[in-house]
């Protein structure tokens, strides 16, 4: 798209753009220049619509919180991408359908056995992985969560024991409060911040997946 052409499209969006939409746009203007209050205002504004956007796909409540909450944190990381000739709320919901789908697929993925038999015509079938043999996906997921656990790691204690509680151990967010004595809303806070450490240090990192 030559320069006239996206000073065209842009001049179309703002002439089309609803009130909800404008203000949109001012709000990821301050956010991109580091107000993050900015931001919080978009996911004061999205957080609900989202929230029920999600449950269509995942029944799971916490599941759905946390899947909202880290497509917020993948929107927030990548804001220097959006194109502001189109509205914000379609490039964030697309940003969580894509997120939630990720997650469905490898949630399908780790529920399919290896070890089970294949029925075909001539019988159960046994799938048979060599032990001295990985694919360059096994390698690159195993490298993956290696960089995820150094920086589990490197998270102040506070966001460390909340996150290794919730995705190691995979407790619900009431029982990381009774354990830990801490309000709930404080557990979730602590859950949010310490996503958000460790999805920029994970796309500091990124070279390397």
């Amino acid at each position: 798209m030559s320069s006239s052409e996206h000073s065209d499209a842009k001049k179309n969006h703002r002439q089309h753009a609803s009130a909800s939409s404008l203000e949109d746009d001012k709000f990821v203007t301050a956010a991109i220049k580091g107000d993050q209050s900015a931001f919080k205002q978009l996911m004061d504004k999205y957080q609900k619509p989202l929230y029920y956007h999600v449950l269509k796909m995942v029944k799971n409540h916490e599941q759905v919180e946390d899947l909202v909450q880290e497509a917020f944190m993948k929107a927030f990381n990548n804001l220097d991408s959006y194109n502001t000739n189109y509205a914000f709320s379609t490039w964030l919901y697309r940003i969580t359908t894509n997120h939630t789908i990720d997650y469905l697929r490898k949630k399908k993925l780790q529920t399919t056995s290896i070890d089970e038999p294949v029925k075909t015509k001539d019988g159960d079938m046994e799938i048979q992985i060599s032990d001295y043999t990985e694919t360059d996906r096994n390698i690159i997921r195993k490298e993956r969560q290696a960089i995820i656990h150094e920086s589990i790691k490197n998270l102040p204690d506070k966001y460390r024991s909340v996150i290794e509680m919730r995705h190691l151990q995979e407790l619900s967010y009431q029982e990381i409060s009774e354990q830990l004595d801490l309000p709930l809303g404080t557990v979730k806070a602590h859950i949010f911040r310490a996503r958000e450490l460790l999805y920029k240090a994970l796309v500091d990192k990124r070279d390397k997946f």
